[in-house]
């Protein structure tokens, strides 16, 4: 008789032990994961800013020693020019590949995916104050930095 009333306990505690587990992944996958992937709440003018500062990768860019982007050192304010386009006018395939890893909490890491063929744009919109230097990945000579600052308006 034992050994019934064990098994009897035994299964019991298992059914427990699921209901418990489940009530750990609904509360999971429910409420703490989107929480912890949201996106940081940010000002409609960051979002939305008045211009694009525009940089381009000029023709020739993939010689050393040549003016490559311009400009290659910027400035830009947020919500008034804190989204950035580079665009590839040089014959030849470009990256803006940053000097160390860079994040931007609302936008993500910071960096074109692969090559910008002649005539691509890469674009990305700064929401916090950060300095970026980059470069090209093929052609490390050719540097640029943008320096993101609070406006003051």
């Amino acid at each position: 008789m034992n050994i019934h009333t064990s098994s009897h306990a035994y299964g019991i505690g298992v059914i427990a032990l699921i209901i418990g587990m489940s009530g750990v992944f609904i509360f999971y996958t429910s409420f703490y994961l989107p929480e912890s992937l949201a996106k940081p709440s940010v000002s409609e003018e960051i979002l939305n800013p008045d211009k694009n500062f525009e940089i381009k990768i000029v023709p020739g860019a993939v010689v050393e020693g040549n003016e490559n982007y311009v400009p290659n050192n910027a400035n830009v304010l947020l919500g008034i020019s804190n989204k950035v386009i580079w665009q590839n006018n040089d014959n030849t395939a470009h990256t803006v590949t940053p000097d160390h890893r860079t994040t931007d909490s609302y936008s993500g890491d910071f960096g074109s995916n692969g090559v910008l063929k002649p005539g691509d744009t890469y674009e990305f919109l700064f929401t916090e104050p950060q300095e970026v230097p980059y470069h090209c990945q093929p052609h490390p000579w050719m540097t640029g930095k943008i320096i993101v600052e609070v406006s003051r308006f």
